[in-house]
């Protein structure tokens, strides 16, 4: 499917708006679930834009799944923000999310009316519960340190404000990010909804004061890479010379790429007795949550169901 070429679908067809969707594993990774949730007869259209594509690209698009009746729906990545603003005017809901936020990663349709979802809050927040265990936060006080002040951060920063509990939450969180735009951004957006967590938004250009920050963490503290660095361009956000928090934990949004963020934390993780992440849960979360809106589905969350989407997945990752 290309932007200059919209044909009526002939079957149910599930769209996919990146950048370079055919070298995406997730083409290869839906026709095996939509086999095992029953959604077979579905076809799977990667739709690619450029980053800050123009404007009509995007509109003509939505109006596309709007007007076609077997068009059912999209994941949406890289365009989240772009794509709603310049075709906000096409949906007829939102999503509270998106509304909060300003983006969407989801378009789907119900009783005939085309929604727009921000799904980003709920998928990062059911990957953090998976590795965190229950009430760590509580019991330790540690903290944060987000690298990135990106989509995936924001998201991460809006469920822990609006859904952990109050004796429940990091006793504080550091944002590191290369440009104050971004911090600014988040920064506004935050002072909506924090409910008195303590956040310090740090312009931080450098590596060597990227590891400052992570140097003084206490210990069970959290370093996330939101950046791009190990997948989009090789490297890390942080030198060979940072120390991880001693018992702490270690999560890249990233599955693919070099990893290299990982790959320091791995040469400490037997010293330090770290727990290491990378981002495949964060992609099972991703998929599963927008195919369960757009599909209609009941997609558990967890347990032998979401174990066994998880096997498939692994199987032609």
């Amino acid at each position: 499917m290309s932007s200059s070429n919209f044909l009526p679908a002939k079957k149910p067809t599930f769209y996919y708006i990146g950048v370079s969707t055919t070298k995406s594993s997730i083409m290869r990774v839906f026709p095996k679930w939509a086999e095992y949730l029953g959604i077979g007869n579905t076809q799977f259209v990667g739709n690619d834009c450029k980053i800050h594509d123009k404007p009509e690209v995007y509109r003509t698009i939505v109006n596309y799944i709007k007007k076609d009746n077997n068009s059912l729906g999209a994941l949406v990545t890289s365009h989240k923000i772009d794509l709603y603003d310049a075709a906000k005017d096409l949906f007829d809901n939102v999503d509270s999310y998106t509304e909060l936020l300003g983006e969407l990663s989801c378009i789907s349709k119900r009783n005939g009316k085309l929604w727009a979802h921000a799904k980003d809050p709920i998928t990062s927040g059911l990957s953090l519960e998976s590795f965190i265990p229950l009430n760590h936060w509580k019991k330790t006080k540690a903290e944060i340190c987000i690298i990135g002040a990106g989509g995936a951060s924001l998201a991460l920063t809006t469920y822990i404000m609006e859904n952990l509990n109050e004796d429940n939450r990091p006793s504080k969180i550091y944002i590191l990010n290369r440009s104050k735009p971004r911090l600014d951004k988040m920064k506004l957006i935050h002072n909506n909804i924090n409910p008195g967590i303590n956040v310090e938004y740090i312009c931080s250009p450098d590596s060597e004061k990227n590891d400052e920050i992570v140097n003084a963490l206490i210990p069970r503290s959290l370093v996330i890479n939101g950046t791009g660095l190990g997948k989009d361009a090789p490297g890390s956000p942080l030198t060979d010379n940072v120390q991880f928090p001693m018992n702490g934990f270690v999560w890249d949004y990233n599955y693919r790429g070099d990893l290299y963020f990982l790959k320091q934390a791995k040469s400490q993780q037997i010293k330090k007795k770290l727990q290491i992440e990378d981002g495949w849960v964060y992609f099972l979360h991703g998929w599963t949550r927008v195919i369960a809106e757009v599909f209609h589905i009941n997609i558990p969350t967890s347990g032998p169901k979401f174990e066994e989407i998880s096997k498939i997945a692994l199987k032609v990752r």
